[in-house]
This record gives C-alpha cells, sequence and structure tokens, in this order.
C-alpha cells in the first residue's frame, strides 16, 4: 500500500468512527475483548495504569540489568495472552483470510504486504491450536499490528522494553511478580522443566497481578527497543524506548520453554541473534521469519492516549532493513 493510500485510510478512520464499538472497544479505561471483524477470532485486553516503577537491577551477574533506574510510565492496555495461531495465521494467509471471512474483506487489507508463506513448518511440529504463534520477525510482528489496525481502527503495537518489565512486575520490587522464589515458577510459567520441550496452549498457567497470562516462559516476547548493554545508564526517566535504527540486536523479554529457572526474571534481557536464519536459503535473509527461533512470538499493546496520524503511519511504514 502506498504512503498517499494509507493517509487516506488514517484519515477515513479518524473522523469516519468506524464501527469500533460493534469490535470491542473499551469506551472506559477497563478489560475489554478485541473481536477480529468478519472471523470469530477475539483476544482479550487489560487495562495497565499510569505510573512509576524501578527498572532493572543491581546484579552484578547480569551487567546489562543494571544500573536500577526509576521510570515512569503512562497508561496502555496489554493482551492477556500471546498472540495465537488463529490471529496471526489470519495475517499470514490471505486465502485462509478469505475462506473464513464472513463479509469480504476491504480493499485496504486485500491489498496489504504480507509475509512470505513459510517453507517450513514454523510450529516445528509442535502444533498451532491455542499455542502461540512463533518465528516471527520484529518487522513481521509490526506488520501483523497494522493489518489488525486495517481490521479494527484500533492502534495496537509492540511493547517498549519498559512497558513489558513494568507489566510483568506487577507494580512488585520482587524478581518475579509472586517473590523471589524461582521454585515456585513452574505455577506460573512453561519452562524447560515442566514444558516437554514445546509451546504450550495458552492461559493454563496462574496470571499476575495485572491478570496477564503466561507472561514468564512460553515464548519469549518481543519489544520495539534496540538492545544496548549499556542503555540503562542513558534511558530517559519517562516513557523511555530505544528507536531500532539496526537490524541487530533487538530486546525480546519473559524467557521460553526453553529455558530454566535461572534464566528468566522480571528483568532479564535478551536480544534477536542473526544464528537465528542460519537455515534461511534467501539471499538477502527473509524479513518476515527467523526460521531457528520456535521459542519467539508477541504481545500486543495498546496506548491509553491514541498517537497522532502522521505517528501512526510512521509505527507501520517503517521499510524493514536488509538482512544479508
Amino acid at each position: 500500500m502506498s504512503s498517499i493510500h494509507f493517509s487516506i485510510l488514517l484519515w477515513f478512520i479518524s473522523f469516519a468512527d468506524l464501527s469500533i464499538q460493534t469490535w470491542g472497544y473499551a469506551t472506559e479505561f477497563e478489560t475489554y475483548t478485541q473481536e477480529i471483524p468478519g472471523t470469530e477470532v477475539s483476544f482479550d485486553m487489560v487495562p495497565i495504569p499510569a505510573g512509576e516503577f524501578l527498572m532493572g537491577s543491581e546484579n552484578a551477574d547480569f551487567p546489562d540489568e543494571t544500573p536500577s533506574h526509576k521510570v515512569k510510565l503512562d497508561a496502555f492496555w496489554m493482551g492477556t495472552h500471546e498472540v495465537t495461531w488463529d490471529a496471526f495465521e489470519l495475517f499470514l494467509d490471505k486465502n485462509y483470510e478469505l475462506a473464513i471471512s464472513e463479509t469480504p474483506i476491504s480493499e485496504e487489507v486485500d491489498g496489504l504486504t504480507r509475509p512470505s508463506l513459510p517453507y517450513l513448518d514454523m510450529t516445528f511440529g509442535m502444533g498451532k491450536e491455542g499455542k502461540p504463534a512463533i518465528g516471527m520477525t520484529q518487522y513481521g510482528a509490526i506488520q501483523f499490528c497494522r493489518w489488525l489496525y486495517l481490521k479494527t481502527g484500533i492502534f495496537y503495537r509492540l511493547p517498549t522494553e519498559a512497558e513489558w518489565e513494568y507489566a510483568a512486575s506487577a507494580e512488585t520490587d520482587s524478581d518475579y511478580f509472586f517473590g523471589d522464589n524461582s521454585d515456585e515458577l513452574s505455577e506460573y510459567a512453561w519452562i524447560a522443566s515442566n514444558s516437554n520441550g514445546s509451546t504450550q496452549e495458552i492461559g493454563k498457567k496462574k496470571p499476575n497481578q495485572f491478570g496477564l497470562y503466561d507472561i514468564y516462559g512460553n515464548v519469549m516476547e518481543w519489544t520495539s527497543d534496540q538492545y544496548e548493554s549499556d542503555f540503562y545508564s542513558n534511558s530517559p526517566d519517562s516513557n523511555p524506548e530505544n528507536p531500532s535504527l539496526k537490524l541487530y540486536p533487538r530486546v525480546v523479554r519473559g524467557g521460553s520453554f526453553k529455558h530454566s529457572e535461572g534464566e528468566i526474571s522480571s528483568s532479564r534481557r535478551y536480544k534477536s541473534d542473526p544464528k537465528w536464519k542460519q537455515l534461511d536459503p534467501q539471499i538477502p535473509k527473509s524479513q518476515w521469519w527467523f526460521p531457528e527461533a520456535p521459542f519467539i512470538g508477541m504481545r500486543l499493546v495498546r496506548p491509553l492516549e491514541n498517537p497522532s496520524q502522521e505517528e501512526i503511519e510512521a509505527y507501520y511504514s517503517r521499510e524493514p532493513i536488509p538482512d544479508y
């Protein structure tokens, strides 16, 4: 889609007041269910109040978590669960979307650039039903958000690294939102000791105080930030974000079904790795898929205060960085 057509669509959404009420829009700052128009697929969003927290840690074993520092954040909604295959596959495969949609898809959605269909089984034999979508690049995750915006008229995006940690810690200052005892982690997360080496159906473990499930374990989750080991030394104290200016590395959070208790906490930082594309035969490498990352997924955020049309367009329209 050209930037001109996208700008026209943004104007239309702003002034025509699309049927947001119909598709699950929250008129108050409260939990709501977002339906994907024309389908039976939906997901839930919970409110995360504005606040201040101590981000990072003073753990000398993980210097990229230091120094701990106060951060203030505006309010936002976050998905109660990681994005599942039932939603992501609608975006991935236009023919599948057309086949199950109860109404025609719009011209804007029809013309949207979508991922190349993967040449591997991107579930790696782990299955799709009720399970988180995996293996997409950060660019692919953002373009899913764009597709969702065109479907619903609501601005969804990836969380910033600060938003993710604030939501995961749920207003606590312990290693985990439930305390400091890692032995209890298996009650809240699918990790190496209980996952049988596979992703698991969302929502089967206990949530945190904000109502977020699988915020630890199951799959690692994209944030919107560039990874820098010393970013906390220079981080602003209000709504911090480290813009993605390079392809690698970028921040992922939460740990996965492959990680042990000692590798997961609210403050633990991970970074994307070009090794996740070693099996990719394309030249340049695919902008959509990490064929060796069956442990990376995504969770949605929606800010309480809507950005401007220009900011929305800029977020969704960033060109992918070539991966040679």
